[in-house]
């Protein structure tokens, strides 16, 4: 039952995922139906992601009215709404309104789920989990360019994902009795985790303490904030990169930074192999070196072929570190905050992955596309120092408590 109830979950992740990736390929179209400005598509795309940024900050205390199962339903249905208004939109009015659930929607799902797998699975299936986002994110395009060849076709592209998303929310309502059965069976934590995650819920046990005020915490989102701003920067800023300083085309720019992504979505899927016998502290130490050495790559005056190099390390080295950050969240903190403190993670990388990429292009606009690589490598030494200063910490107070010391930070 459980392997069955975990396809569900990876099944809505995909649908997760799909969303993500349509506005994108079907604006040029949208903006010619709808007589719209081409900066109108960040408009939608800051109001998709500040409706993602509130759902996420106030998962911890959805998550504790509703469960895991009715609000990944809620969201679900809220998203897939939200896809059908896109899909009958008479206006630009309308598309707004419709973001504002679209992204609400895909907050609340995005951090409930992450945290039930982080407390009920092991950490393969985090990694695998967001390698199922990933298949939903590239499929969305996909979807989307068998319609937009004909006129209003873009609408019946939406109108596919919706119609995914529908379906989802009737499997979810069927199966949502198994939710609270699954987690009560489930006891797959690893050992050494559940001995840390003990020290950690001494650490943040205390019902007073607010979960922003857990020792720790606040180091842990510095490490998000940066992760997804050195994530998005590479998607949004690489290719112009390869085209203006190293000379490449577009086209072939264009390439190198997909086969980026291919790098984060493969080394997903074999970093949840790896996991059976690397613990999650290992792999994220490993892969933010392994992206620092790619950035450093992009540095120096080498032949292009030497950026793609630097482009697929930087991918593969980014690959474990989100997924694994998040599933050591409980093992970090405890579990009684951990809801709480998966959602204010989450709504961290979302400012991260929505403010960093524009300070690039602010910085470039001064500077020329020249400080890129330069840039990358600053956000990953920054995530890197963050990281290690929090291990440290946890590790300063796990000791503390095994001395019977007591200790503050």
């Amino acid at each position: 039952m459980a392997t069955f109830f975990l396809l569900i979950i990876y099944m809505a992740f995909i649908s997760l995922g799909l969303p993500d990736s349509l506005l994108g390929s079907a604006w040029p179209v949208m903006q010619t139906d709808l007589g719209a400005p081409l900066e109108t598509a960040g408009l939608l795309f800051m109001t998709v992601t500040a409706g993602t940024i509130v759902s996420s900050m106030a998962s911890g205390t959805l998550l504790k009215w509703f469960g895991t199962g009715k609000l990944t339903l809620i969201s679900c249905i809220m998203t897939a709404g939200a896809l059908l208004g896109f899909a009958v939109a008479p206006s630009l009015v309308w598309l707004m309104l419709c973001a504002i659930p679209l992204g609400l929607g895909g907050g609340a799902v995005d951090a409930g789920l992450n945290n039930y797998v982080a407390a009920h699975y092991k950490a393969h299936h985090m990694s695998w989990l967001h390698c199922f986002w990933g298949v939903g994110a590239t499929f969305g395009p996909i979807i989307m360019a068998q319609y937009i060849s004909g006129p209003d076709s873009w609408r019946d592209g939406y109108l596919t994902v919706a119609g995914i998303q529908f379906a989802l929310v009737i499997l979810l309502f069927v199966t949502l009795p198994l939710w609270n059965r699954v987690a009560k069976n489930n006891h797959t934590a690893l050992s050494e985790e559940k001995e840390d995650l003990h020290g950690a819920e001494d650490r943040g046990a205390d019902s007073s303490v607010k979960p922003l005020r857990v020792r720790g915490v606040k180091l842990a989102l510095v490490s998000f904030l940066f992760y997804s701003g050195v994530e998005a920067t590479i998607g949004l800023w690489g290719s112009s990169f390869l085209v203006n300083m190293k000379e490449v085309p577009a086209a072939v720019g264009a390439q190198w930074v997909s086969l980026y992504y291919a790098g984060i979505t493969i080394g997903r899927m074999v970093t949840g192999f790896i996991t059976f016998k690397v613990a999650n502290r290992t792999l994220i130490r490993a892969g933010q070196i392994t992206a620092l050495a790619g950035a450093v790559l992009l540095i120096l005056p080498l032949p292009p072929v030497f950026s793609l190099a630097g482009f697929m390390i930087t991918g593969l080295g980014l690959a474990p570190i989100y997924p694994c950050m998040l599933h050591e969240t409980p093992v970090r903190f405890g579990r009684k905050h951990s809801q709480s403190i998966m959602g204010y993670q989450m709504a961290v990388a979302y400012v991260g992955s929505t403010f960093m990429p524009p300070l690039l292009g602010f910085l470039a606009s001064l500077f020329g596309i020249g400080v890129f690589p330069f840039y990358i490598v600053l956000s990953a030494a920054a995530m890197l120092l963050f990281s290690e200063k929090l291990n440290a910490f946890l590790t300063a107070g796990k000791n503390a408590l095994k001395n019977n010391t007591t200790f503050t930070g």
